[in-house]
């Protein structure tokens, strides 16, 4: 039988390369979308697609009961990617923008991983793959909603692995620095939506950094990686027979890490100021 995993996330970046790098592997794929349209569009490509909107809970529901009726109630791997950004500074963050966010990044999450855990039970085996960020280590200006969805992420992630020992369900965190994706550009909606900067004291700040959000990128970001950067960690955490319960793609993640385990508080918080 084909091993099989479900990924989230995949009308793009990372998601996207995911189920396509799994796929070459010989891996059953199954790539969900939250748009109908986007879901078209990879299974004119020959991938098993479906819709799936970690806000919508009907649409996690059904996705499980799509996976059960297509396996026979097997599944090897879920993998957890999707999620969105809102940028803005957080004294402009109103309530409804962080109900938002957390709907889809981290309620929405868990939400599925609830509910393919009693198919990994009964077979005694299975890997839930989470993927983080290296917001998920450390906050940055600017992103304060995206970064408190992924700090939660992480800890309810490293309690789930505790948790799941001796079942022989693998609870595994993905943590990508900057990878090439559209996570910025679909963000704006989310900014437009909540954040009046025009009304807000850092609106000078808000002026100097707005063409990041609506100017086309005519260069990667120092340090981005392609997201096949990602899946090649993803293989790992799949595959190996003792996978690593967390894995950091990109340099500015192993430079997070170290320095969030060695450095003061305020001398990490000196050097994420400087960039």
């Amino acid at each position: 039988m084909n091993r099989s995993i479900l990924i989230t996330g995949c009308s793009s970046g990372i998601g996207l390369d995911s189920a396509r790098g799994m796929k070459a592997r010989g891996w059953r794929v199954f790539a969900t979308c939250r748009q109908e349209a986007d879901c078209d569009r990879l299974r004119a490509e020959g991938l098993e697609s479906f819709r799936l909107d970690y806000a919508d809970e009907a649409s996690i529901a059904a996705a499980v009961e799509t996976v059960q009726d297509r396996t026979g109630g097997r599944l090897d791997v879920l993998y957890n990617n999707g999620a969105f950004a809102c940028p803005g500074a957080v004294e402009d963050l109103p309530r409804g923008a962080l109900r938002e966010i957390f709907e889809t990044n981290l309620f929405g999450t868990h939400d599925l991983t609830a509910r393919v855990i009693p198919m990994m039970r009964a077979e005694g085996a299975g890997r839930i793959i989470n993927c983080s960020s290296v917001l998920g280590l450390v906050g940055m200006k600017w992103r304060g909603a995206y970064v408190a969805t992924k700090f939660a992420m992480e800890g309810l992630t490293d309690v789930l692995r505790i948790e799941m020992k001796g079942t022989g369900i693998e609870v595994i965190l993905i943590e990508p620095g900057p990878i090439t994706s559209r996570i910025r550009e679909n963000s704006v909606p989310h900014f437009e939506k909540w954040v009046d900067w025009e009304a807000s004291p850092r609106a000078g700040e808000y002026r100097s950094l707005l063409h990041r959000l609506y100017q086309a990128k005519t260069a990667p970001d120092r340090f981005e990686l392609p997201a096949s950067a990602v899946t090649k960690k993803l293989i790992h955490a799949c595959e190996s027979r003792r996978p690593r319960a967390r894995y950091y793609v990109t340099t500015p993640t192993h430079l997070m890490g170290l320095a969030r385990r060695i450095l003061p508080t305020r001398a990490l918080d000196w050097l994420i100021a400087k960039g």
